[in-house]
């Protein structure tokens, strides 16, 4: 993937861990399939959805690891025996597709319902912390 000269400016060092993110968010949109929804339910909670008909619970996936959520669907039609289609309009291959969340995002849960698997996501508001700084004298 082409580095971004944004960040390869001196004048920025250390936001490495920035463009790595952003790279990854780039992969991941550039992903077609399967087709999928992100919907706003409010109050700091998302629902990812992604068409997944065809799939199972025990053919799907869903992974969380540094803050990169990753669901795979695989397929196991190379047991079948070969159909003659007139017109093939449903894929029938597996998948991989990525989502970099942001900091403090949470996932709550994965439904599989009606060939739709949803995600629920949730941003809980940090607790508000005050802390006083004692002030120290030189001398």
């Amino acid at each position: 993937m082409n580095r971004s000269i944004v960040f390869d400016s001196p004048f920025l060092l250390g936001f490495e861990h920035t463009r790595n993110l952003i790279e990854r968010a780039a992969k991941a949109a550039s992903e077609g399939y399967p087709p999928y929804n992100v919907e706003d339910r409010g109050d700091g909670a998302l629902r990812i959805t992604l068409a997944v008909a065809g799939f199972t619970p025990e053919t799907l996936q869903v992974t969380l690891e540094d803050r990169q959520l990753t669901i795979a669907g695989r397929r196991e039609d190379a047991s079948k025996g070969e159909e003659a289609y007139l017109h093939r309009g449903i894929a029938a291959r597996g998948f991989v597709r990525s989502f970099v969340l942001a900091d403090g995002v949470e996932v709550d849960r994965a439904l599989l319902e009606h060939g739709l698997l949803h995600i629920d996501l949730s941003r809980p508001q940090p607790e508000r912390q005050v802390k006083q700084i004692p002030i120290q004298t030189a001398g």
